[in-house]
């Protein structure tokens, strides 16, 4: 696809608090382009009585992994409705420092309860390994990527997954989609809501992680900008570097998927030190 001049993003993001501070806000001061906000997507919790049809017992874990606020609030919010009392022994483990603080709108935030990762997947994985011992109640939102559960399979954890969260279409009625020039998605959802709403003739698609380039590729989407990437490690600044690209008059290729070959040796690697230190237990137990 020949672009030569960008003039209007759509951001499938809701619209920042402070505009003024948003990296949006400075690339449309520099560029001279307009960005909007509008959400494809919202996530909500799930019911009792959906939460009930799992048969999972919250009770029958001593750790909660939480990799969202958002089901952070179904949980308790479950717990609540369903007259449970968590014990002040239950341990949470958080992707990001930012769900772990959230968790003070529920409970006394301690150390020695609360750990978190600075959310990156090997590092989840780091700091899981490290409370190995511990029953897991794996929280996730429908549909999820399967790279956790899978990965925590694979290392022989002890965990029960819970959806705890569904992720719903939100009202794209009143939106003129050609009208853009460029349309930046995050997940494997908005991809599918893109297409249910407005087909596979788009605009030319950003996307942020893994998840999303994967799905988007695969749908056929024409995928230009893709982040993060060491040279962009934020949506903004792929979509940056890619309006200058375009302004120069140069050809942006179309983006590809690379498997990430680091992750994949580093489970192998994992599972291999495990099982290891699981051998040689056994051999002193005898």
């Amino acid at each position: 696809m020949s672009v030569t001049k960008i003039s209007k993003i759509l951001v499938s993001q809701p619209q920042p608090a402070v505009p003024e501070k948003s990296p949006f806000y400075e690339l449309a001061q520099r560029y001279h382009i307009n960005v909007d906000y509008h959400p494809l997507i919202r996530v909500a919790g799930v019911s009792l009585k959906e939460y009930r049809q799992q048969r999972v017992e919250i009770l029958d874990h001593t750790a909660v992994i939480f990799t969202s606020r958002t089901t952070v609030d179904s949980f308790f919010h479950i717990c609540e409705e369903a007259r449970i009392t968590v014990p002040e022994t239950m341990k949470y483990i958080c992707q990001t420092e930012a769900v772990a603080l959230y968790l003070q709108k529920y409970i006394v935030y301690r150390k020695r309860k609360i750990s978190f990762a600075d959310g990156s997947f090997t590092n989840l994985i780091e700091l899981l390994i490290k409370h190995k011992e511990e029953k897991f109640l794996l929280t996730l939102s429908e549909p999820h990527r399967p790279d956790l559960p899978e990965t925590m399979t694979k290392l022989k954890f002890s965990f029960d997954p819970v959806i705890l969260a569904r992720t719903v279409a939100t009202d794209s009625s009143d939106i003129d989609i050609h009208s853009y020039d460029v349309i930046g998605i995050y997940s494997p959802s908005e991809v599918k809501v893109l297409i249910e709403q407005f087909g596979k003739e788009l605009p030319t698609i950003a996307t942020f992680g893994e998840g999303a380039l994967r799905c988007a590729l695969d749908a056929g989407l024409d995928v230009r900008i893709k982040a993060p990437t060491p040279e962009a490690p934020s949506m903004a600044k792929a979509i940056d570097l890619y309006i200058g690209q375009v302004h120069a008059g140069k050809e942006v290729e179309a983006a590809q998927f690379v498997a990430d070959e680091k992750r994949e040796e580093f489970i192998r690697t994992q599972q291999h030190k495990l099982a290891k230190k699981s051998r040689s237990r056994r051999t002193s137990a005898k």
